[in-house]
């Protein structure tokens, strides 16, 4: 058994969608990225790449190729999720929380959970989103951006 631990953060940015765990969610601004800056789907990413030693995010989809930019998030989610079987491991479970003072992102949860399982090829059940403010502090709780982290347990198969 092996566990990672990935977290990803993203300033807003007006004219951008705000998409997590693959969700459009309705904002006045979205969070500022080479890809989609799906924050709470890099953070699950980087848990299942380090969980294998696969390295991050970054590595495998560099910011500095123009193929991933504006790149969906669970696309690039579904790629890792691939490396990770290709390397001997099955995914087992994964854990998040999203960290951010607006929107109030409860009523998006389930959608989330269903598009990170299905791009993972898990059952919704394996796959927890949790949301919370930072009662108005730091930068999530001044509305600057959006943080997420993950956790993940894997098993050599």
């Amino acid at each position: 058994l092996r566990t990672g631990l990935g977290m990803d953060v993203h300033a807003f940015a007006p004219g951008r969608k705000l998409i997590l765990g693959g969700v459009d969610i309705p904002h006045h601004q979205g969070l500022d990225g080479h890809s989609d800056a799906d924050v709470l789907a890099h953070a699950i990413s980087d848990a299942l790449l380090g969980a294998v030693r696969g390295g991050d995010i970054g590595k495998l989809f560099p910011d500095t190729d123009p193929a991933y930019k504006d790149a969906d998030s669970l696309k690039l989610l579904a790629e890792v999720a691939r490396f990770v079987r290709e390397r001997g491991f099955e995914i087992i479970d994964v854990d998040s929380v999203i960290a951010a003072q607006a929107p109030k992102l409860s009523p998006y949860r389930e959608a989330m959970r269903e598009n990170l399982a299905a791009a993972m090829g898990l059952p919704v059940e394996n796959v927890g989103v949790k949301a919370t403010t930072t009662e108005h502090l730091g930068p999530e709780g001044r509305e600057e951006g959006i943080t997420a982290y993950a956790t993940c347990l894997v098993y050599r198969i």
